[in-house]
């Protein structure tokens, strides 16, 4: 394989999903493990919504939740922070490899609209259930967390209530038909593929000795730059969408990226299960109705606004203005959770118990139940695909009969 050819097939085309999300789950496994923490973002985002109160003068680290989630220092000084900024830093690069970088503006207000309301609805909840696609399902479940299994049941659930509302016909752009003498030629631009497949060359480079040069000093700080930018090559380049996970069974019946993330859970389950017995604790939260809540919130959220945490983040960079919606939404909605959660708390997290299936079950019969509802999760996925395309069979094999 020469050069374009290696260059074709591992930075400009599309990876395949299901070897990058169990690469995905791999590398959430040694991020757990080097730096104690797990791999998730809408934390940190919740920090952003507290520094910008901060510069608006309200003290909000005096707040109960920002006392929660440790309003310390800034994005430069905390693993998530870096983390992120590595993760925005992957997405980038590759999308400049591809040539995939460029402006492109909503359809309509109502996306807009949607964008906002539904990162503002996903962001709120998702930091009710303290965690979002990452900590409370993807790198959740391999927690052990029961409750990342409500969480991802209520999404489950909310994402087919946010699809049957996303189907109004409010939410259906209208079509303008324009008239054309000839169709328009296919245009390319191999100079500015070439130039911005360098720029990405760079990109990816800064961000590697950026990361580098910190963990000369701060280690886990570097690190965790350094895995933000994998983190970020993975779901660009493979379009990692959770998003599109959960709502493509209900509108499309197509089961890919779902059974492909239920098979990366399962690669993560037993790095995790291997440092939990040398040692390492595992991020266990509230099995309450905030877990509930917050999933069915979240499911509702994301495919309301288009895309989910990971979702809006590639698309982002990637020029997709309606995804820059989403993300403020995110930011606005998580800010909100943290100024009402004194109220929400007492009912809805306080008086529910944190359970661990490795506790719970033992460590080998933690693993067991695991891996048993990761199955059941794989069936009903299959099952759910088998149903749909069942359904549009017989809708198309159905005559129709005229009445008179």
């Amino acid at each position: 394989m020469n050069w374009q050819q290696l260059k074709q097939h591992y930075f400009i085309t599309f990876w395949k999903p299901v070897p990058a999300v169990i690469a995905a789950g791999i590398l959430a496994t040694y991020y757990f493990g080097i730096t104690g923490t797990f791999w998730a973002v809408t934390g940190e985002f919740t920090r952003w919504g507290g520094h910008i109160l901060q510069g608006f003068g309200v003290h909000a680290e005096q707040w109960t939740y920002f006392k929660l989630v440790q309003l310390e220092g800034s994005p430069l000084t905390r693993i998530d922070g870096m983390m992120i900024i590595g993760m925005f830093g992957g997405c980038f690069a590759a999308a400049l490899w591809a040539n995939n970088v460029k402006l492109r503006m909503p359809h309509s207000n109502i996306r807009i609209v949607q964008a906002l309301a539904g990162g503002i609805i996903a962001g709120f909840g998702a930091r009710l259930a303290m965690g979002c696609n990452l900590a409370a399902f993807f790198t959740g479940i391999p927690q052990f967390s029961l409750h990342a299994w409500f969480f991802a049941i209520a999404t489950a659930l909310g994402s087919w209530f946010g699809a049957r509302f996303t189907l109004l016909p409010l939410f259906r752009p209208r079509v303008k038909l324009q008239k054309v003498s000839s169709a328009s030629a296919l245009t390319q631009k191999p100079d500015q593929a070439r130039r911005r497949f360098r720029v990405g060359m760079l990109v990816f480079i800064g961000m590697l000795g950026w990361g580098l040069l910190t963990a000369i000093n701060q280690p886990k700080l570097g690190l965790a730059m350094l895995f933000g930018v994998g983190f970020g090559l993975l779901i660009e380049r493979a379009q990692i969408c959770f998003t599109s996970a959960f709502r493509d069974l209900w509108i499309t019946g197509r089961g890919q990226m779902a059974k492909a993330i239920v098979l990366g859970m399962a690669v993560s389950a037993i790095g995790i299960f291997s440092y939990v017995q040398m040692g390492a604790t595992p991020k266990i939260m509230w099995a309450g109705p905030n877990a509930v809540i917050g999933g069915l919130l979240f499911g509702f959220g994301i495919v309301l606004a288009g895309g989910c945490e990971t979702g809006w983040m590639y698309r982002a960079v990637e020029g997709q203005i309606h995804y820059w919606w989403v993300g403020l939404g995110n930011i606005i909605g998580s800010t909100l959770l943290a100024l009402t959660w004194d109220d929400l708390a007492p009912t809805l997290v306080n008086d529910w118990d944190k359970i661990n299936l490795l506790k719970t079950f033992g460590p080998y019969g933690g693993l067991l139940v695991t891996y048993l509802l990761l199955l059941v999760a794989l069936i009903l996925i299959v099952a759910q695909e088998k149903r749909f395309f069942r359904r549009q069979s017989r809708a198309v094999s159905t005559p129709v009969t005229e009445t008179v």
